[in-house]
């Protein structure tokens, strides 16, 4: 994962969209520009409302971008697919892991 520059704005940061399993069994999909930061926050109940009363969350996919545009356009179309187009999206990281 890329590092964030110190003193550099939001264009010379990698962006990130991640899917997140809640306890419950449910997905959640979010942006972030520091996927660990951004689940530490969702587990310790001060990320996003949907996940405060599903923890603790596990991280299960991510999809990074040079692009903040097209990282938030890749989050749209990801919240917009089935459960099930998004359990094969994760099943496919699994596969490309080995």
């Amino acid at each position: 994962m890329a590092e964030a520059p110190e003193n550099g704005d939001a264009s010379d940061r990698a962006h990130h969209v991640y899917i997140v399993a809640c306890d419950d069994g449910t997905l959640y999909t979010g942006y972030t520009t520091d996927v660990q930061r951004r689940v530490a926050e969702h587990n310790d109940g001060t990320g996003a409302k949907y996940t405060r009363g599903r923890r603790p969350v596990e991280l299960v996919h991510v999809e990074t971008f040079d692009d903040q545009s097209e990282a938030m356009r890749r989050e749209y179309a990801i919240k917009q697919l089935r459960r099930a187009e998004k359990e094969r999206l994760i099943r496919s990281d699994i596969g490309s892991a080995r």
